[in-house]
């Protein structure tokens, strides 16, 4: 077997499981989309508003499986038929595909900072207005600072003036680290606490796992990286192969 059949045969295996998978993707999409009550009851009894970002997550599948589709298609076709059009196409996604990954690598390394700030002022409101009213806010926001050990966005000071304080007139009892509510969490009683903000505690999280995340962000690349280079193997090689034949 010569070198090109080599490389055709591994084109076509590679891109063949591109496709099968987004296929299964578009499939699942679709289903949670469609059909989001009886996906649901897989993960069993959940709450209308958990339930309803299921369906833009199925939205976001389709996306995804449609992309990996005609990859899968353009790359696995184009090898087999030898099409130079479907390979230079398959070439152009998959390089587009990379450069928006680099910009926004680049983009979230050098706007880390303003991003952060950005999301601070979203999630700060969300425990000023909601964490009082709305049982499903306080419930994800009581895990959350359960699980980090952690306290609102920044600190304590993010619940001063909320609904929340207004109403009970004590600070969340993580606040405290006093995950139980028989002691009441009040200002004297945080501030000795010292409890870190739960944005510091994520950013520590990922900054742990950072070796993992960019294993795996230098996987997918190599990957993107090698598939250009053999669909454009193929493509200067397919002239070449024809006049040998």
């Amino acid at each position: 077997m010569s070198c090109f059949t080599c490389i055709k045969v591994l084109m076509i295996l590679f891109n063949l499981a591109i496709f099968l998978a987004g296929g299964t993707l578009l499939g699942v999409g679709i289903w949670v989309s469609v059909d989001s009550g009886s996906f649901l009851k897989i993960f069993g009894a959940l709450p209308d508003g958990i339930a309803t970002q299921f369906v833009n997550v199925g939205y976001f599948l389709i996306a995804i499986g449609a992309l990996l589709v005609i990859l899968g298609f353009l790359g696995c076709c184009g090898a087999q038929k030898e099409s130079k059009c479907l390979l230079i196409t398959f070439f152009s996604i998959v390089l587009i595909i990379f450069i928006a990954e680099i910009a926004g690598a680049v983009v979230a390394l050098v706007y880390s900072n303003v991003m952060g700030s950005f999301l601070k002022s979203v999630l700060a409101p969300v425990l000023q207005n909601e964490y009082g009213d709305n049982p499903e806010v306080k419930k994800i926001w009581d895990n959350m600072m359960t699980d980090l050990h952690c306290c609102g966005v920044s600190g304590y000071q993010d619940f001063t003036n909320s609904t929340y304080f207004n109403k009970n007139q004590i600070y969340p009892a993580q606040c405290c680290n006093n995950t139980s509510t028989s002691t009441n969490c009040t200002m004297l009683a945080a501030e000795t606490s010292h409890v870190e903000g739960c944005f510091n505690q994520i950013l520590n999280l990922v900054k742990t796992n950072a070796a993992i995340v960019g294993g795996v962000a230098a996987g997918i690349c190599a990957l993107e990286l090698a598939a250009m280079v053999v669909s454009m193997y193929l493509y200067c090689r397919i002239d070449k192969q024809g006049s040998i034949h």
